[in-house]
Order: structure tokens, then C-alpha cells, then sequence
């Protein structure tokens, strides 16, 4: 059977109709289709880590570049957030809590204990007790320390208790001013503080009567005199934490004036940590320092003004040192005793 070319023609549209009426009419065929036509192609999207990898998700991750320097290669550092949320929320909080208490500690033992007198009160005659040098070097310490100290609670604190104050602009004038004379006067602090501890380290050697001063609490513990040499223990205690605490701030903060030494951004991170805590102890236990020294203790700050102290000052508080240097004393503060006892018996009676 044969076929004209408009037959074959014909059966060619019929038999193109059948075969797309089989295909359509199958539901799980389309189905199918579509499902596979419509699900997302899954490919792999190089962006995600490469800012993985810049932002330093997972672990430090490093590039190439034609800058030279220590972490020249990384791009962003996140651990810089870690460093601000630990300074903004710890250190500086737990600082301020640390300071204001141990101030008012002070306080309140100043006006339970009030300034401790001289026993038996001023004898009139004066004994030396440190030189010129010695006072020279310590009021030069103390100065650059004062210096540093305002200066660097200034930086610390200044962002929550100064800018509320006089507002940013001002802030910012002064905090400029104020790391521009801390970072300066930072290496003369050192260089002083160093003199300072070569000239009083072979009278801050511990030794055995030390330990019973601590015991007994200065006196403040038990009945009786306690005795003490040249230093006592209280006072050998914060000289070796002066050491400790300033040789620490200063090296550190050495560190931080010279940013160019080739050490990593955590390292500086944790130097600029260890700085703060360092300068933070030692400005809280000066405090102590400073009241013992003036309103504390009657006659203590004649010793680094003029150089000498009272007879019976020496005695009361230092009456080991006070037998060597006159031959005088009793060790036990026993002529101190002695001339209050007289005194009680020239008093007139109380009619109260």
C-alpha cells in the first residue's frame, strides 16, 4: 500500500498528536518533571568562605600581600570585639568597684580609728631618717606617679564618667592631652622608680621580726608593743609590691609606647590588659599609702618633708631602728611607755 505525500503528511500530525496525548496524560510523569524542574541546584558558593576565612570564624586565616609587618596578611580580626567587650564590661567595671571599695574602706577606718597620736605626744627632740636623696627620689616617684595615675584612670574611666560631663568634643581634647603626657612621663616614672628601689631594697630585705609585726597586725592584734627596724612589715610588703606592680606597669606600658616592636595584635591585646590591671592594684594600694603617710599616722609625713621625725615617733613605731641609730631606746617602746605614765600622773583628775 502506498502513499501520496499529502497521506504521509497526514499520519505524521496524528501520530505526533498520539504520542503527546501519552506523555500529558501521565500525572506522575509531570509530576516528576516539574519537582525536578523546580528544586534548586544546589552549587557550592565560594563567597561564604572566603569571608569565613577573612572574619576569622574558625580559626586565624591569613593572605598574601605586598605590605610588610606582623598580620599584614589579615584583613579583619574579630578578636578585637572579644578585646572591647572585655574592657568595656569587665575591666573597667570591676576596676571602678575595686577602687570605690577600697576607699571607702579607708574611710570607714578613718573615722572608727581616727589619726593615730603619737604615745606620750611630741618629745621636742628630732632623730634623722632619711636623706636627701632618698626624699628627693621619692617625692620625684610620687609625683610622676600621681601624673600617671590621673592620666590613666582619665583614659580608663573617662568614656562613662567625664563625657556625660562636659560631652565628647571637650573629652576628646582632654583625653588627647592626657595619653600624649602619660605615654611621655611613662619612661621617666620608670627610670625614677628604678633609683628609688636600688636606693630602699637593702632595707626592705624580710626578716624574722617581720613576720611577728603581721601577726600581730601592726599592734592592732594582742596586748603590748610590737617592734619593727627601719621598715615594718606592713610597709616591706608594699615596697615589693611597689616592684612588683610598677616594674610591671612600666614595662608593659613601654610596650604599648612602641607599637612598631613585632608582636601580634592579641599579644598587644593582653600587654594593654596586663598594663591596666597592674596600674589599677598599684594606684588602690597607694591609697593606703597616702593616708598612712598624712592624716593616718601623726607625725609620718615629717619623715619625707623635712628628713627627721620625732624621738617618740621613732620609738612607738620603729623602736629597733630607734635603739640602733641613738643607743637610747628601749627596744619595746618601753621610754615611750614610761613618759606616758608620767604624764597620767602630772594630769589633774577628771571632774567630769
Amino acid at each position: 500500500m502506498s502513499f501520496n505525500g499529502r497521506q504521509r503528511g497526514f499520519w505524521h500530525v496524528i501520530a505526533c498528536l498520539v504520542v503527546g496525548f501519552v506523555l500529558f496524560s501521565n500525572p506522575a510523569a509531570s509530576a516528576e518533571e516539574a519537582g525536578k524542574s523546580a528544586s534548586p541546584i544546589m552549587v557550592p558558593n565560594p563567597a561564604i568562605d572566603l569571608w569565613r576565612t577573612v572574619r576569622q570564624r574558625d580559626a586565624p586565616g591569613s593572605g598574601i600581600t605586598r605590605a610588610q609587618g606582623v598580620e599584614a596578611g589579615v584583613l579583619i580580626d574579630s578578636s578585637g570585639e572579644d578585646f572591647r567587650n572585655f574592657r568595656r564590661q569587665d575591666l573597667i567595671g570591676k576596676s571602678a568597684m575595686l577602687i570605690g571599695a577600697f576607699a571607702v574602706l579607708i574611710l570607714v577606718f578613718y573615722v572608727t580609728r581616727g589619726c593615730i597620736r603619737i604615745p606620750g605626744g611630741r618629745s621636742g627632740n628630732r632623730i634623722k631618717r632619711f636623706a636627701t636623696v632618698d626624699r628627693t627620689l621619692h617625692w620625684a616617684t610620687a609625683i610622676l606617679f600621681i601624673i600617671q595615675a590621673i592620666t590613666g584612670l582619665l583614659l580608663l574611666f573617662g568614656r562613662f564618667a567625664i563625657i556625660p560631663l562636659i560631652g565628647a568634643d571637650a573629652f576628646s581634647v582632654i583625653a588627647n592631652a592626657g595619653l600624649f603626657v602619660h605615654n611621655w612621663l611613662g619612661p621617666l616614672f620608670f627610670l625614677a622608680l628604678l633609683l628609688l628601689i636600688i636606693r630602699l631594697v637593702a632595707r626592705n630585705i624580710p626578716k624574722a621580726i617581720d613576720i611577728k609585726w603581721l601577726a600581730r597586725g601592726g599592734g592592732a592584734i594582742g596586748e603590748g608593743h610590737v617592734s619593727a627596724g627601719f621598715f615594718n612589715g606592713g610597709e616591706k610588703i608594699w615596697f615589693w609590691a611597689v616592684v612588683l606592680l610598677g616594674i610591671t606597669a612600666s614595662v608593659t606600658g613601654l610596650i604599648l609606647d612602641f607599637p612598631v616592636i613585632a608582636l601580634g595584635r592579641e599579644t598587644m591585646q593582653l600587654i594593654l590588659i596586663v598594663h591596666a590591671i597592674s596600674a589599677v592594684l598599684m594606684f588602690t594600694g597607694s591609697l593606703a599609702h597616702i593616708y598612712i603617710g598624712t592624716i593616718g599616722s601623726e607625725g609620718s609625713l615629717e619623715s619625707m618633708t623635712t628628713g627627721y621625725v620625732d624621738e617618740n615617733w621613732a620609738e612607738a613605731h620603729h623602736d629597733l631602728w630607734y635603739a640602733e641609730a641613738t643607743g637610747r631606746g628601749k627596744p619595746g617602746g618601753t621610754q615611750a611607755a614610761e613618759r606616758q605614765d608620767a604624764v597620767s600622773m602630772q594630769a589633774p583628775p577628771d571632774r567630769a
